[in-house]
């Protein structure tokens, strides 16, 4: 990346029963991104439906499709006629009983430039994922494309400091989190703002320590769970762009709907880690506890 790239996420609302109707959505969306002159374009974390790992449903896998399959063709073409890169979060069927939590690269031309399956899983009320994907085997990889070299990781990754800082050590350029996060709308309105102001400190963390501009797509609106057993999730939305300082360049509010398009310069990166040469000063040779669980 040699010059400003332009880039766009889309904050949607995901829950219509309908793939097709909330694909729709997402296809305009990288329609008025390219027309704002976008050229790499971000959608939600599984942004086909709605959040069905609200609870544990073998139906449910019937959604999984492979990769290239279905809906990457239909974004690939649409790639190719805007001419952008699209990066979007699919249901994976890998083989039978395999499936993953995979984002896709499909590059301006239309072919799949890569793609990124979801490492760390999370198993908690309301996010039984476990049930559903298997953890990612393709390392964090960053994903060479036409417009940058992208770091793609997805959601509850974004909680990781390691993730952020693997994608950085491989040369990512620019660090993406398409994403489904939200509230329990049971919880006080204090607990949800110290539940939102952590997921967005912890990201903003990762463009400081890294150097790198980070770009997270949520998506928006009630979903109620299936069974009634919960509340459901209110997802809070609150899409935003950092800087490699950790500054705000952009961000949404928790209901509207809408793409974000923000200039990252790569100049700043390289200005950055002059200032702050942390990757210069990091002590590998005493690292190693990192690859335990615990130091009992």
């Amino acid at each position: 990346m040699s010059s400003p790239l332009t880039i766009a996420f889309v904050q949607q609302a995901c829950g219509a029963a309908d793939p097709r109707a909330n694909l729709d959505t997402s296809l305009q969306a990288l329609g008025e991104a390219a027309d704002r002159g976008a050229k790499l374009v971000l959608l939600p974390e599984l942004h086909l439906g709605p959040y069905f790992c609200q609870t544990e449903d073998c139906a449910q896998f019937d959604k999984a499709e492979p990769i290239p399959g279905p809906t990457s063709e239909t974004l690939g073409k649409v790639a190719a006629e805007l001419g952008i890169v699209v990066v979007a979060s699919l249901f994976e069927r890998r083989a039978p009983g395999i499936y993953h939590n995979t984002a896709v690269v499909l590059e301006k031309d239309g072919t799949l430039a890569g793609k990124y399956r979801k490492m760390h899983i999370p198993d908690d009320p309301g996010y039984y994922e476990k049930f559903y994907f298997t953890p990612g085997d393709l390392g964090f990889i960053p994903i060479d494309t036409s417009v940058a070299r992208l770091g793609v990781l997805v959601c509850w990754d974004q909680w990781y400091p390691e993730a952020a800082r693997l994608m950085a050590l491989a040369g990512a350029e620019v660090l993406l989190y398409p994403t489904a996060i939200g509230w329990n709308p049971d919880d006080s309105p204090e607990e949800q703002r110290r539940q939102l102001e952590a997921w967005q400190l912890v990201q903003r963390g990762h463009a400081v320590a890294n150097g790198l501009p980070v770009i997270t797509c949520n998506r928006i609106g009630y979903e109620p769970d299936p069974t009634g057993h919960t509340p459901g999730i209110r997802f809070w939305g609150n899409s935003f762009a950092a800087g490699p300082q950790g500054e705000l360049l952009c961000q949404a509010d928790a209901e509207e709907q809408r793409v974000l398009v923000v200039e990252i310069e790569p100049r700043r990166t390289e200005e950055v880690r002059r200032l702050w040469p942390f990757l210069r000063d990091r002590r590998i040779d005493a690292y190693g506890g990192l690859t335990r669980r615990f130091l009992d």
